[in-house]
């Protein structure tokens, strides 16, 4: 059985970067990291959305505390 590490080292990045600069070119790069963003940023809205509608659906269930909020004591 052949077991495979759960990280990337040095070398191996650099050669992925390296694969990747040749293959699109150093123009393209923030293009296209730029579009990747943005289908992050649409990506975690899409979920809140979700989110938000589930809690409207179920108002007897306590909604959760957003990440950046910490639940105060009482």
């Amino acid at each position: 059985m052949l077991v495979f590490p759960l990280f990337i080292g040095t070398w191996e990045l650099v050669l992925i970067i390296l694969v990747i600069v040749l293959i699109f070119g150093g123009k393209k790069i923030p293009e296209l990291m730029k579009g990747v963003g943005k289908g992050v940023k649409s990506f975690k809205e899409g979920m809140n959305e979700v989110e938000e509608q589930i809690n409207e659906a179920d108002p007897a269930k306590p909604a959760a505390p957003k990440p950046d909020e910490t639940p105060k004591a009482e």
